[in-house]
């Protein structure tokens, strides 16, 4: 089956389809969310020797991809900070594709001659599925090892309970394509005045936060230890580790969040709220940061 990208987004598709309703059949057209594989390719190494290598298949919302592959490298501990990157380049798609409104499915990230690499990491995490990132992991003990130490830094004031509770509906305005489609997965980072700084989609919840980490790299905002994170579904334990690489210090999920995502959030002296809907929340680590 065929689909077309509408009104030049191409995080939408527009589907033929059979609607039942009331035992009559109606031939209509439906919006879906577009999932589309991105291969992450690397170019690396001194001048005159340098080394292209795909380094990862996801599969991905298009749009924002640029974000989502050095998000990705950052959060894979490939890269230490967005100064590693000399260039970021799409590959285009045949001309087929592109009279079908199809998006380039390959990017290039091109690091500078002199960062060293763990080879032996660009090994481990080949092929990522929409649902879950951790498929693609070799063991859990490997993921774990990415993240940082607990940072021991000074903690900025308690947040309100009434501030927590603010954020959903903010985040629920910004979910453009899921308004469209009901089919998206959303990460919303959010200052403490409750400002939206940063708010991307995707089909895969792991894409889309980090798109948003990759974004705050560009900006040259992490660590992000003043800021909130705030995922519209569960939060799981890759999200938590990804989190943590950023230095976040607060994760609100409107979903419940899994047992080893706890664990993580406890072991990196995180907070963890979960249930985050209809006036009410649990905190699962980290009280300390929210007055109730």
């Amino acid at each position: 089956m065929s689909h077309s990208t509408i009104l030049n987004n191409p995080a939408i598709a527009e589907l033929p389809i059979q609607k039942i309703k009331s035992g009559s059949l109606l031939e209509t057209n439906d919006t879906v969310a577009v999932e589309e594989p991105l291969e992450i390719r690397l170019l690396y190494g001194p001048a005159g020797k340098r080394i292209e290598q795909g380094i990862s298949v996801t599969m991905r919302t298009p749009g924002h991809d640029g974000e989502l592959a050095i998000g990705f490298l950052f959060t894979e501990g490939i890269i230490s900070d967005a100064s590693a990157i000399l260039s970021i380049g799409q590959e285009e798609p045949p001309a087929a594709d592109i009279s079908r409104g199809q998006p380039p499915n390959s990017i290039r990230i091109a690091l500078r001659e002199g960062v060293s690499l763990d080879l032996g990491r660009l090994q481990r995490h080949f092929y990522t599925s929409s649902s879950c990132g951790v498929c693609g992991k070799s063991s859990i003990d490997s993921l774990r090892t990415v993240c940082p130490a607990p940072a021991a830094t000074g903690e900025a004031a308690p947040l309100d309970a009434s501030f927590i509770l603010s954020l959903p509906p903010l985040l629920r305005e910004g979910q453009g394509v899921f308004d469209s489609t009901g089919g998206l997965h959303a990460s919303a980072l959010f200052d403490r005045k409750g400002n939206l700084l940063s708010l991307r989609e995707d089909i895969g919840r792991h894409n889309a936060l980090d798109k948003v980490i990759g974004h705050a790299l560009q900006q040259t905002w992490l660590p992000l230890s003043n800021n909130i994170l705030l995922l519209s579904g569960r939060a799981c334990f890759e999200l938590i580790q990804k989190a943590a690489m950023a230095g976040i210090k607060i994760i609100a999920a409107v979903g419940p969040p899994s047992s080893l995502a706890v664990q993580l959030a406890e072991e990196q002296g995180m907070t963890l709220v979960g249930f985050l809907r209809q006036e009410r929340f649990n905190i699962y680590s980290g009280a300390h940061r929210i007055r109730i």
